[in-house]
């Protein structure tokens, strides 16, 4: 007797820069019907021979079984989508503004009774300047909202008298003038840095959380320019103190708001407490990369599942978890001529067919060719895993060995800060 087939969900994955192809294409290859909209005019080459594409996702809303938004700042849609009746996996407004305003971030941050690091806000460089003149210590200049995004602008002084952060102020009076908008100046802190994050399936957060270490610097050892993320370590947990005195104290707030997604929280701990630094309320980059490679169950199922409002337990490998960045010029800058000149349409050769460990990223397909697009120079992403984080790394480097990409460029050394990390969290009982 033949038995009725399982109908696939329609998924439509609403994008911004196109961040979420690799998920999307994974959706796709697990079977499910797959549409992909990216919102950024210079990025749609995107995805280009991966998966189904349009240049209108509202018209799809009544296909998609399931809308899956990739950033903040589309809450307000999704929100009204959700109480439509449609299955979103997404931000909310709430969840938005935790992300966006660095400033109510922090405030959510203290009346959910969590500790925070001092800071200040300011819209005026010279207010700045006068403040630390005033109260010198070490500081990190934080922008805001969308601004947050250029991580150039980050800055994390070393001199106890804030003497640096006065003359980097200057200099960005200088160059932005009333443009830089709001930033923050917070207290800087040593310690670990360390993020937690975990999934909401619109009730509750499913175990297990995944707790994670980034490497922002564009070179080995915390050297040059900060990026977004040049890579990332990560591993699963079931019982997390650090989940327990950050995220954990949100799921009420975030039941009430019926929140399906992921959400992150990033933080310096030492021996004195855990600092929460910054929310990111939606999958990171290339954090859900790496969580895929540490995923035993097909992604696009787990996120209908999630946007449902399923309580399950993910299934995940033990040990750990990394990947790196290979990116081509001008990263991590914005400049067209160099982009077009060395990086737009160059080829990315796998020397060996390998099955798993490359995610694609800025990325479209021609003739079964991979060839770098959009215009930040992003190529993909290589994971690696193992039972140990030498494991992963050995898994890690040789899948980037096997990989060929003109004028790249990558961090060699992800991963290697777990020792003295992991000794230090043990000791302050985190881990």
């Amino acid at each position: 007797m033949k038995t009725k087939k399982e109908k696939k969900p329609r998924f439509l994955f609403v994008s911004k820069w196109g961040e979420s192809l690799d998920v999307a294409h994974a959706t796709l290859k697990e079977g499910n019907d797959v549409k992909m909209y990216i919102e950024t005019k210079s990025c749609r080459e995107i995805g280009d021979g991966f998966v189904p594409k349009t240049r209108k996702w509202e018209k799809f809303v009544d296909w998609a079984d399931i809308i899956v938004f990739d950033y903040t700042g589309y809450g307000k849609v999704a929100s009204d989508l959700k109480a439509s009746g449609k299955l979103v996996f997404g931000g909310t407004p709430y969840t938005d503004h935790l992300e966006l305003d660095r400033n109510f971030g922090q405030n959510e941050l203290k009346k959910h009774k969590i500790k925070i690091l001092n800071y200040q806000e300011f819209t005026s460089f010279q207010d700045a300047i006068t403040y630390v003149e005033n109260h010198p210590n070490s500081y990190v200049i934080k922008p805001c909202g969308e601004i947050q995004d250029y991580k150039q602008l980050l800055f994390v002084g070393k001199e106890e008298d804030g003497s640096d952060i006065i003359r980097v102020l200057k200099a960005y009076e200088k160059s932005w003038g009333n443009e830089m908008g709001v930033f923050q100046l917070q207290r800087k802190v040593n310690g670990v840095e360390v993020s937690v994050s975990a999934f909401f399936n619109g009730k509750e957060f499913l175990k297990p959380y995944n707790i994670t270490f980034e490497h922002k610097k564009l070179f080995p050892k915390e050297l040059g320019v900060s990026t977004g993320e040049m890579g990332t370590s990560m591993f699963w947990t079931n019982d997390s103190p650090l989940f327990n005195a950050t995220l954990k104290k949100f799921e009420a707030t975030l039941a009430k708001d019926n929140f399906t997604g992921h959400i992150d929280i990033n933080c310096i701990v030492n021996g004195n407490g855990i600092y929460p630094l910054e929310f990111t309320s939606r999958f990171g980059y290339p954090q859900i990369y790496i969580q895929r490679a540490g995923i035993n169950e097909p992604i696009g199922k787990m996120l209908y599942k999630i946007a449902n409002g399923e309580t399950f337990k993910i299934n995940t490998k033990k040990g750990f978890q990394v990947g790196a960045y290979i990116v081509v010029p001008p990263f991590p800058y914005e400049d067209p001529k160099t982009f077009n000149l060395f990086s737009k349409d160059a080829v990315v050769v796998i020397k060996k067919p390998m099955k798993e460990g490359l995610h694609p990223m800025h990325l479209k397909q021609v003739n079964g060719e991979w060839l770098i697009t959009g215009d930040s120079g992003v190529a993909m992403l290589v994971a690696g895993t193992g039972t140990t984080m030498k494991e992963a790394q050995k898994l890690l480097y040789n899948r980037i060995s096997n990989v060929l990409i003109n004028n790249s460029y990558y961090r060699t050394d992800i991963g290697d800060r777990w020792t003295e990390d992991s000794d230090k969290l043990w000791a302050w009982g985190l881990l």
